[in-house]
């Protein structure tokens, strides 16, 4: 899009232009200023385009419109020891395997110099 060189010009966009612009702006690890700048629109003018979509004013082209989940789910008491549980198994199925990881080192190393002691032995 080209530069505001008159500020009496106004710009038309297409609707696709606008929903794609939208879903862009969507997208987790974009910010809708970075949105706004790289299509060389106003910020003010995305985030009304993300109002006027999230009211079903503006549609792509027989696409589907990406909700905007606004509502935090909550977490259940349940969900959340379940989730401890898991974190503590976790932890202890790692100092498992470390230990296991240090056993195996350390038989390695004895074979190893009860080699070194019988090739000693030899000579």
């Amino acid at each position: 899009m080209p530069r505001y060189t008159q500020p009496k010009k106004t710009w038309k966009y297409t609707k696709d232009f606008k929903v794609k612009a939208v879903k862009l702006s969507l997208q987790n690890n974009i910010q809708s200023k970075q949105v706004a700048e790289a299509l060389d629109i106003h910020p003010f003018m995305l985030s009304r385009w993300r109002k006027e979509y999230r009211e079903g004013k503006i549609q792509g082209d027989g696409q589907k419109r990406v909700g905007v989940d606004k509502k935090k789910r909550a977490v259940s008491g349940k969900e959340l020891t379940e989730n401890a549980q898991l974190k503590k198994e976790v932890a202890r199925l790692k100092k498992e395997n470390d230990l296991l990881k240090k056993w195996q080192r350390y038989l390695a190393e004895r074979r190893q110099s009860d080699l070194n002691t019988s090739k000693d032995t030899e000579n």
